[in-house]
């Protein structure tokens, strides 16, 4: 038995109808079932690197602070180090490299790609404009980060935002 369903095609914009068996239904069913738990298997691995990013933040501040006391330390050997001066230099940097704000959109990015891998439907392009936000706060991150380490959490996070972009432009 035939059923039929309405599908946009990518390429033109136009809408066709096209008739498909019970089991040609299905099999869509699964795949795009397959692809959303894809997408959110990748979308966990991108929240576990975020919260490498959030731990490993803070820890860069504070040895730039201790590097920036030993340097301050070499240079005046014997002079009284004024700790406020470093406190405050610390705290420019702080300022200056601080992701929380991105980490935060990134959390809430994918709490909105789950609502929408829920919601189904014609969600293909509303995911594309998600992905790039997840890269644009990936991106800021990586121009911030003057850590190593840090740096390499950034590759693999653009890495997984990547492949799920890849899935995204299978979406409708």
């Amino acid at each position: 038995m035939k059923k039929a369903g309405d599908f946009v095609l990518l390429e033109t914009g136009k809408k066709v109808r096209i008739t498909y068996s019970e089991k040609e239904n299905s099999a869509v069913k699964c795949a795009v079932s397959k692809l959303a738990e894809d997408i959110r298997a990748k979308a966990a691995a991108i929240a576990a690197l975020v919260e490498q990013v959030e731990v490993r933040s803070p820890e860069t501040v504070a040895a730039y602070r201790e590097k920036l006391r030993q340097r301050m330390q070499e240079v005046l050997e014997n002079t009284q180090i004024d700790e406020s001066r470093i406190l405050t230099e610390a705290a420019i940097f702080a300022d200056k490299v601080a992701v929380d704000e991105e980490t935060v959109r990134l959390r809430s990015h994918l709490s909105q790609l789950e609502d929408m891998l829920e919601q189904g439907g014609a969600v293909g392009r509303k995911l594309d404009f998600l992905i790039q936000e997840f890269n644009r706060e990936a991106n800021t991150i990586g121009s911030k980060c003057s850590d190593v380490a840090l740096s390499r959490v950034v590759v693999e996070l653009k890495g997984e935002i990547e492949k799920i972009r890849e899935q995204v432009q299978n979406i409708e």
